[in-house]
This record gives C-alpha cells, sequence and structure tokens, in this order.
C-alpha cells in the first residue's frame, strides 16, 4: 500500500493544477448502476459518480479500521481531501468512525475476519470491473482506483488464512456466537448504506444541477441504496469462493442462519444474484 500512497502522491504533485476532472466521472457504470439514474440528466448522472467515488474513498477507510497500515489510511484520507478541493462543499459521511470501531472490537474475531475477507472478495470484483477502458472517467481518478485495489487484493490470501486459523480456535456453541456476530456486523454495514445513501441524496439534491423533487429525490436515494449494497455487500457475497469458505467453516445449519439474514438483501435489490 506505500506504493499506491506514493504514486498517488506522485500523480497529484504532477497534475495537482487540475487535480480531478469533474466534467467526467470517477467511477465505472457497473459499480455505480447508473441505470437506476436515468431520470436525471446527464451532468446529474456524472456527479452522482463522483459522489459515490468520494462516499468509496471514505467507506474503505471506514471498512479497514482493523488491522490496517498506516499508509492504507493515509490513502483514503488523501482521496478525500482531493475530492473536497473540487466538489462543493456540503458532503457528508454519516458513520462515525470511533463508533463502528467500538463495535467491531465488541465482536468476535472470527466476524471481523470473516467481514475482512468480504471486503477483500468485492475489492478484487471491482477491480475486474474497472479494468475496462472507459473515456467517460476521469483518468486520475482511475489510476489510483486501480492502484488501490491492486494493493487490495495482496492481503486477501492472508486475510482468509487469519480466518481459518481463527475458525480452529472454536468450538461449535463459540461458532454460533461468532455466526451471529457476523450477521449483526452485515446488518450495521447495510444500517450505515442506508444512512448513508439519505445523505447522499440530499447532497446532490442540493449541490447539483438542480434540486429535486420529493419523487425524484426518493427516487436518488432509492438508486444510491441499491448501488451502494451492490459495491460493499451482494457484489462480495455472490463471489462463489465467499460461500466456499462458510460451507468449509461452518454447519449447514450455521450456513442455513447466514443465507436467511442475507435473503431480504438479495430480495430488494434488482441486479441479478448468486445467493451465498
Amino acid at each position: 500500500m506505500r506504493a499506491a500512497l506514493q504514486a498517488v502522491q506522485a500523480i497529484d504533485s504532477a497534475r495537482c493544477a487540475r487535480g480531478f476532472d469533474t466534467a467526467k466521472k470517477f467511477l465505472p457504470d457497473g459499480l455505480t448502476q447508473i441505470g437506476g439514474f436515468a431520470f436525471l440528466g446527464r451532468a446529474d448522472q456524472c456527479f452522482v459518480s463522483q459522489v459515490q467515488a468520494r462516499t468509496y474513498a471514505n467507506m474503505f477507510g471506514l471498512l479497514r479500521l482493523t488491522g490496517a497500515a498506516p499508509e492504507r489510511q493515509a490513502l483514503f484520507l488523501r482521496l478525500d481531501t482531493m475530492m473536497a478541493v473540487c466538489m462543493p462543499a456540503g458532503y457528508r459521511f454519516v458513520p462515525d468512525p470511533e463508533v463502528v470501531a467500538g463495535v467491531l472490537h465488541r465482536r468476535s474475531a472470527w466476524s471481523v475476519h470473516a467481514l475482512t475477507c468480504l471486503v477483500d472478495l468485492f475489492a478484487q470484483a471491482h477491480y475486474r470491473q474497472s479494468l475496462q477502458p472507459d473515456a467517460s472517467l476521469d483518468p486520475l481518478w482511475q489510476e489510483v482506483f486501480q492502484f488501490h485495489l491492486k494493493e487490495e487484493s495482496r492481503y486477501a490470501a492472508s486475510d482468509e488464512l487469519e480466518w481459518r486459523r481463527e475458525n480452529a480456535k472454536l468450538d461449535g456453541e463459540a461458532r454460533d456466537r461468532a455466526v451471529g456476530d457476523l450477521i449483526t456486523l452485515i446488518g450495521m454495514l447495510d444500517g450505515i448504506l442506508q444512512a448513508q445513501a439519505s445523505a447522499d441524496a440530499g447532497y446532490i439534491s442540493r449541490s447539483g444541477n438542480r434540486p429535486l423533487n420529493a419523487d425524484a429525490l426518493a427516487r436518488a436515494g432509492a438508486g444510491l441504496l441499491e448501488a451502494y449494497r451492490w459495491q460493499y455487500l451482494l457484489c462480495g457475497l455472490q463471489v462463489p469462493h465467499f460461500s466456499a469458505i462458510l460451507g468449509s467453516l461452518l454447519n449447514p445449519d450455521q450456513h442455513g442462519r447466514i443465507a436467511a439474514a442475507l435473503a431480504p438483501l438479495f430480495d430488494a435489490s434488482s441486479v441479478p444474484q448468486v445467493r451465498v
């Protein structure tokens, strides 16, 4: 990750006079689920992509609170700072990192390792989506985004190994509790996504080309929640390897508890999914 941070610093220094190009999108359409924003004009769809990118940087900083090297945290902070310069004032990242860290520390190590592996898997899926050349994306953001995701992929194997080591320490009763902790953490994450989608919809309404009426504001909030659930939950949950890990660590009843907890999220999504 130090290499990625140095690359961001070099890119920033070389192009600081221009920074990010706000005439272009920041994230690929497949990640932003931009089709759900067809009711907005092209300029506002571009702004939606930029808002999602800023939330993306903040979300990864939040999800990497446990065990993240300082360089990784610095990268996310730098990205947010760079976007703050070129975007309208008023953006707000809702969750309090200290509160989230407190919740994580109160849950079992098994559940935190499971969440970490989920983040690894959806980061890899995001990286694959970002490789397709797209002239509509800001080249600086695209370069930084790919650096970040490529670095994230380096940790996947070791994170999975840590999860398996932790699993080997547990008896059946402790593993039952750990499954409950994972369900709680996923619920917490979904609550964060709901709150951030609402906040981002309000920011888009205040700072876009035109204020949104009540119907358009609700549609924007729903579209953002759909995109965020895809980015930070469903995209990783549908990776076959995640289900395979769960199958190797859990008995059928424990696996079924997780599947039942996730079912409402899959049911609420319009994106075709492969269930856990």
